[in-house]
């Protein structure tokens, strides 16, 4: 079965336009099928929002599995001064994010991208809202290349379910970063934050 975190999608096109008000910016984004949450920005994604701009030092930033580029581009837009890097292995999100960028009149830079294999950059925070529907593999994969493009104490944020496996989550970036706190605790979800040292 198609779904979000694959390549290349093949449904057909259903495209709309959605509106949020974030810390008094109004960022308004187009979405279409075969991205995540393509009907509004997500509660999760939301969450993590309100931390990366609690602890963001304004330098580099990168958006790991980007989607229609919402967290990436209300971080460019609320830290102008920043550098956004966004990714994602799905095609027609990042062909969505690149639009976005454009609409919302910022500029990021947008990889089609299977995890870090084309990205060579490291970050001084990185934050990933992981792709549940992939499994365990692809996401311990992808937390493990995060580690490698982490600069030195840089930070890692993850928004996760409680009943996605967010303990399990936890336990792997503690063994992959030595460190791993679960900074918030709501509506379901958790914000785990490990550190590079």
């Amino acid at each position: 079965m198609s779904h979000y975190y694959s390549e290349n999608q093949d449904v057909p096109h259903s495209r709309k336009e959605v509106s949020f008000r974030f810390l008094d910016t109004l960022i308004t984004l187009t979405t279409d099928s075969g991205v995540f949450s393509k009907d509004h920005l997500d509660p999760g994604s939301e969450l993590l929002l309100r931390h990366i701009v609690k602890q963001f030092n304004q330098q580099s930033f990168c958006d790991a599995g980007c989607g229609y580029g919402a967290i990436g581009i209300t971080v460019k837009k609320i830290f102008p001064e920043s550098s956004v890097t966004m990714f994602d292995i799905n095609q027609r999100a990042v062909d969505t994010a690149v639009e976005n960028c454009k609409l919302n009149k910022v500029q990021c830079e947008v990889i089609q991208s299977d995890g870090f294999d084309k990205i060579s950059d490291s970050f001084d925070m990185v934050a990933i809202n992981p792709p549940i529907r992939a499994g365990k593999t692809v996401i311990y994969r992808l937390f493990e290349e995060i580690e490698k493009h982490t600069k030195k104490d840089g930070i890692l944020l993850v928004v996760i379910r409680k009943q996605h496996g967010a303990q399990s989550a936890q336990n792997k970036l503690t063994e992959i970063f030595g460190n791993c706190d679960m900074i918030d605790r709501s509506m379901g979800y958790w914000i785990l934050k490990s550190t590079k040292h």
